[in-house]
């Protein structure tokens, strides 16, 4: 597993710091009405990195979990509901991101815009972590606690490199854009 996390480190924050990047570009979450064609390529570029993260996910999965025949058909259709709501939650997540960063920039970050971006942060971060409890008790039932363990240790430790990448490339709060 230690060699799997090394080369997450590698390429997991490149890919993500590529994401964070392209949803601070002015347009990346704006009304479909508004810059549609720009926002499609967008949105297509943002499926080809969800792609590449699946792909790289289910690897990680494999190889950690050791999944039997009977428990990969077990697993994997809650797996697939899992990625379904997380995606659900990263979408809300890019968005609170990108106004977040669109604030800054404009200079629009205000007391009010403060206090509406913390509730928002809470409100995603307990969605993220009410999701993985549910997700994991249905692993633990459908299969083993130990590998219902090992599904939120996956989850989690790629949640913080996700993290992490996101709060290197956001800017000080109350800082001005330059």
């Amino acid at each position: 597993m230690r060699k799997t996390m090394k080369r997450l480190i590698c390429i997991l924050p490149i890919q993500r710091v590529a994401l964070v990047i392209l949803m601070m570009l002015p347009g990346a979450v704006a009304p479909a009405a508004r810059a549609a064609e720009v926002n499609d390529n967008i949105y297509n570029y943002v499926q080809l990195l969800r792609s590449d993260m699946n792909t790289f996910k289910v690897g990680l999965i494999n190889s950690i979990m050791n999944l039997s025949a009977d428990d990969t058909k077990k697993f994997w259709p809650i797996y697939r509901e899992y990625e379904s709501e997380l995606s659900q939650l990263a979408m809300n997540r890019a968005e609170m991101i990108a106004e977040f960063v669109q604030s800054h920039r404009d200079g629009s970050f205000d007391e009010a815009k403060a206090k509406t971006i913390a509730k928002r942060w809470f409100s995603s971060q307990r969605a993220r972590l009410d999701l993985l409890e549910k997700y994991h008790g249905k692993i633990e039932k459908a299969i083993t606690p130990v590998q219902a363990g090992q599904f939120l240790q996956i989850e989690n430790q790629l949640g913080l490199f996700i993290d992490l990448a996101i709060a290197s490339e956001m800017p000080i709060v109350g800082s001005t854009a330059k």
